[in-house]
């Protein structure tokens, strides 16, 4: 299927501009390790502008435009992205597969959540301005209190590429419903369809400067934008490592933020259930998304006296999960991400193994697919809480299973984590 990708540039005061330093990042498929395009790479030039721009997009008519704005002004702006978005929900859809490498149909169903989104926030935007000026019950009559929900400010917003535009979106629409300006810095791995987004706040009018939307490395434009003493908040989701970065630039200025970061979330299969079932939801916990969900069930923690029994069905459950290129019929599980992140994955694998443990099913290349970056769903057993991969996030398709006797001692494991 041939997919045309737009070449855009940034989203700076409503207007597409050529980054300063007119650099480019190619775009790779993950399910061919084709190049299939590029989109530009951001520096701190460009953060400069960006950041002037949603300052002036906060002031301008004394805020009258935005900042001050009725509620009701500003959910006309987010439900008509919600229709736009509606509308190009099937080219969307295409390029958020091709881009990341996630099953078309569960890409479709992201472009779905992502306009349910713009509608949600929509809807508390107008709620907002029933609820301005509300008074506070005062024990003395002669002081009166109200409560003014204001913007914060001009605010940095960088997301991850395993939800590349619902998770823009979850920033997004809440930073423009509170009357906020933003600058939305999405990962360089899966930009494509944010760069529409940008078009499409262009095409319902959106006030310039209100969104500006920088793509481009993390270093080069996603550091300078946090560390900026000009933007009034930061909210990041993607690894601990880079969160404790922002924080720590953060915190220079006081500056708040908001932060969601990896996890290594347990499942626990206790022995009264329905093995078929719990077989199935263990892997739609672990391996939804190729496995790049931070809140993914990928710590496995079974009775003892119904694991071999699990283990057994749980394996048949995955290898009947069909792994082909993303726009195949029926696929549920594509490529990672990135070259990068197909040798951390299969590198984690290989340490799990040297470190005693066993590789039940999975943990290499599927057969057939000779190009990009696939990975077999992967169970691992013979578990110890030392091991790495116990410990550490693998963002991938890969599930770690111990056992446990008492319900104490599974609550034990379930909670042992950094």
């Amino acid at each position: 299927m041939a997919i045309q990708v737009p070449r855009r540039q940034l989203l700076i005061d409503g207007e597409w501009r050529e980054p300063v330093l007119k650099k480019r990042i190619p775009i790779i498929n993950p399910a061919t390790e084709q190049i299939i395009g590029d989109i530009p790479a951001a520096t701190t030039e460009d953060v400069e502008l960006a950041v002037a721009a949603a300052r002036r997009a906060l002031s301008r008519n004394k805020g009258k435009d935005w900042a001050s704005a009725s509620g009701a002004v500003r959910a006309k702006y987010l439900r008509a992205i919600a229709v736009k978005i509606t509308e190009r929900k099937s080219e969307l859809a295409k390029l958020e597969a091709i881009d990341c490498g996630k099953p078309l149909d569960e890409a479709a169903w992201d472009i779905d959540d992502v306009a349910g989104c713009f509608e949600y926030y929509a809807d508390l935007a107008e709620g907002l301005d029933a609820k301005q000026k509300a008074l506070v019950s005062l024990p003395m009559e002669t002081f009166k209190s109200y409560v003014l929900k204001e913007p914060i400010g001009v605010v940095g917003l960088i997301t991850p590429w395993n939800y590349p535009l619902l998770m823009a979106a979850w920033k997004v629409a809440p930073a423009l419903a509170a009357g906020c300006a933003a600058i939305l810095k999405p990962s360089e791995l899966a930009s494509i369809t944010c760069l529409e987004l940008a078009e499409v706040c262009r095409e319902v009018g959106l006030p310039p400067g209100v969104l500006n939307i920088l793509t481009g490395l993390g270093p080069e434009a996603g550091a300078p934008l946090a560390s900026h003493p000009n933007v009034d908040k930061i909210a990041f989701t993607g690894s601990t490592a880079t969160g404790s970065r922002i924080m720590t630039a953060a915190a220079q200025m006081v500056k708040p933020v908001s932060l969601e970061l990896g996890g290594k979330s347990p499942i626990i299969v206790f022995e009264d259930v329905d093995l078929d079932k719990a077989a199935e939801w263990t892997v739609f916990g672990c391996f939804w998304t190729n496995g790049q969900i931070c809140s993914a069930t990928s710590r496995l923690i079974v009775h003892e006296s119904i694991a071999k029994e699990f283990l057994d069905r749980l394996v048949k459950w995955t290898k009947n999960i069909k792994i082909s290129d993303p726009f195949e019929e029926g696929c549920r599980l594509g490529p990672v991400v990135s070259g990068g992140q197909y040798e951390k994955v299969l590198k984690f694998i290989s340490t799990a193994k040297s470190e005693g443990a066993t590789i039940l099913c999975g943990g290499v290349r599927p057969e057939h697919l000779k190009k990009g970056f696939f990975v077999e769903p992967t169970i691992i057993t013979d578990v110890t809480t030392s091991m790495q991969i116990w410990r550490e996030e693998v963002f991938g398709p890969v599930l770690c299973v111990k056992t446990f006797s008492t319900e104490e001692e599974a609550l034990e494991l379930a909670n042992d984590t950094p």
